[in-house]
């Protein structure tokens, strides 16, 4: 008995193109041909394309099932393989879906960094951009405390975020001063962000370039001015 190839796709419950592309990539042998030309498939390559189908709906990928040629005779460990690549998988399905519900629930924008889902609608998309920014340098535990700092908003931070690159002298001068005693408290609480002396030089020029590129003019100069105001309190 032999069958043409769209009759051994009808027999596996697959189409002659995955036939035809089992064959390109070495999954299939090519059977041999008739004297009018015609691939003539018999037994074998019907028993071998049904288990290809079945690895497949089972999640192996094909480049794998190469890799399995014997797991009819030693089944085991093929399948503990397996099993525990689709544990991974339901696990981080299964996280991402939590993530998604968070989002959806305090509706936060997409790229919010995981645990900034809470606070960041409020965020302007500057804060946003600088999050976004700090959180490919961070460590875990350098999140969980920034989320701690960046919580508790200040006045002066919106007055910060809303400055004009075009503000005068006065009134840098002014928010300068009304923001010095705030970064001292905050440098007080979170004295993990106030030395940089541990962190390492591509974290250290990320932060600075994220604040400079994302900082206007008139932001620049009144960070500036607190880092002067504070350093005289100190000496």
């Amino acid at each position: 008995m032999a069958w043409s190839t769209r009759q051994l796709a009808e027999l596996a419950g697959t189409t002659v193109k995955a036939v035809r592309h089992y064959h390109r990539i070495g999954l299939l042998e090519e059977p041999e041909r008739a004297s009018n030309g015609y691939k003539r498939y018999g037994v074998a390559h019907l028993v071998r394309l049904v288990q290809i189908k079945r690895l497949g709906e089972l999640g192996v990928p094909l480049a794998q099932i190469a890799a399995m040629e014997r797991a009819d005779e030693e089944p085991d460990e093929a399948i503990r393989v397996l099993d525990a690549e689709l544990e991974a998988t339901i696990g981080r399905l299964t996280r991402i879906r939590a993530e998604l519900a968070v989002i959806l629930r305090h509706r936060a924008p997409l790229g919010v960094p995981p645990g900034f889902e809470t606070i960041a609608r409020d965020f302007s998309t500057t804060q946003r951009a600088l999050l976004t920014a700090y959180s490919t340098v961070f460590s875990e535990e350098d999140m969980a405390e920034f989320r701690e700092m960046v919580a508790a908003r200040e006045e002066t931070d919106d007055e910060f975020d809303r400055l004009p690159s075009e503000a005068g002298d006065a009134v840098i001068e002014r928010l300068a001063e009304r923001l010095a005693p705030v970064v001292r408290r905050s440098r007080e609480e979170h004295p993990r962000f106030a030395d940089t002396s541990g962190y390492s030089p591509q974290t250290i020029s990320t932060m600075a370039h994220a604040v400079a590129e994302l900082s206007n003019p008139a932001q620049i100069r009144v960070l500036h001015r607190v880092n002067e105001l504070l350093a005289g309190e100190t000496g």
